[in-house]
């Protein structure tokens, strides 16, 4: 059985699309959701879902191995981020080499880096008049959205889309594939 915790910072709705993906698995169990905001939705789903939750600042994330410390007291095998903000620190990704996946809401190299995330990548994309755009699920490293790219998936779109019907768009691309790569790159 592999066991996964879920970073998030906010809505948590792919943390909830992963939960109810492996709700009845016998290979992936969700052990724990973090988040580092005390009043991110996420934790509302967690709570919702019956999934254990733990909350940090970025103090104690960046400063000190109490994340590290509760991941290890629940066995954790396997982090997925899902819509988390901070940059993971070192001391993680040694801890769980190549076991660190998140989702990017845009086709990388492209639209990635320090401050792009969410809408302000999805307004990025329009004003860049993008023929396209989609989803990336990459490996994490130290570095922003910089991991050995493992998946992407695309989505068209028109020239008046606004940014919030390419959100919808790439919600749709993130809801259909992440949960499923996720099994992927656990099976493999």
């Amino acid at each position: 059985m592999t066991r996964i915790a879920i970073f998030a910072s906010g809505n948590g709705s792919n943390a909830q699309k992963i939960a109810e993906y492996f709700k009845d698995s016998s290979t992936v169990e969700i052990v724990l959701i973090l988040s580092n905001k005390k009043d991110a939705y996420v934790l509302e789903r967690a709570d919702q879902l019956g999934i254990p939750s733990y909350v940090f600042t970025r103090s104690q994330f960046n400063n000190t191995h109490e994340v590290l410390d509760e991941l290890k007291k629940n066995d954790v095998d396997f982090i997925v981020l899902a819509g988390f903000l901070l940059l993971i620190p070192e001391y993680l990704v040694d801890s769980y080499p190549e076991k660190i996946i998140n989702i990017h809401p845009a086709l990388l190299p492209s639209y990635g880096g320090k401050g792009m995330y969410g809408e302000k990548v999805h307004q990025a994309v329009c004003e860049a008049k993008e023929k396209e755009t989609g989803i990336t699920i990459h490996y994490v490293n130290n570095k922003y959205d910089d991991g050995e790219i493992i998946f992407q998936a695309r989505v068209a779109l028109n020239n008046n889309d606004t940014p919030e019907q390419v959100a919808q768009k790439v919600h749709r691309l993130e809801y259909e594939h992440y949960p499923k790569v996720i099994e992927s790159v656990i099976n493999n």
